[in-house]
């Protein structure tokens, strides 16, 4: 089980890895970027993506689990555990490139949901803690 969480863990990686890189390459961050953008009518649409992103990944991510059978064993609930969370971070990682290439200037959004995306690290603890229910 340890390998396979190991191997989750660096698909992980390289998901945020390669969306840091991206954000420090194309979004040029500085502390003038930093700053929350003033907000009219016509930039509010921008502020809904990492909120239907977060929840859409979470949603997903839940419908997925929800398919597992609950009399398998832990490590036989794994597989789908993995497809769950590949699914919830490509959301998340697709949310935070839209932002980077629509509106460079709401980057700190972005950055937002790349903290996010770290915090969602497979640890063995979370993933006993997210299978439980299932």
């Amino acid at each position: 089980m340890t390998e396979k969480i190991k191997t989750l863990q660096i698909i992980h990686l390289g998901v945020c890895a390669g969306t840091i890189i991206a954000y420090f390459i194309i979004g040029d961050i500085s502390l003038e970027t930093l700053n929350i953008p003033s907000i009219d009518s016509n930039s509010i649409l921008y502020l809904i993506i990492p909120v239907l992103a977060f929840v859409t990944s979470s949603i997903l991510f839940k419908a997925q689990l929800k398919q597992i059978d609950p009399k398998l064993k832990l490590e036989d609930k794994l597989p789908v555990y993995q497809t769950a969370s590949i699914m919830r971070w490509a959301v998340l990682e697709g949310a935070a490139f839209l932002i980077l290439i629509l509106k460079p200037e709401f980057i700190i959004f972005g950055l937002l949901l790349i903290v996010y995306l770290i915090f969602l690290r497979p640890t063995e603890e979370r993933i006993t803690n997210d299978l439980s229910d299932y």
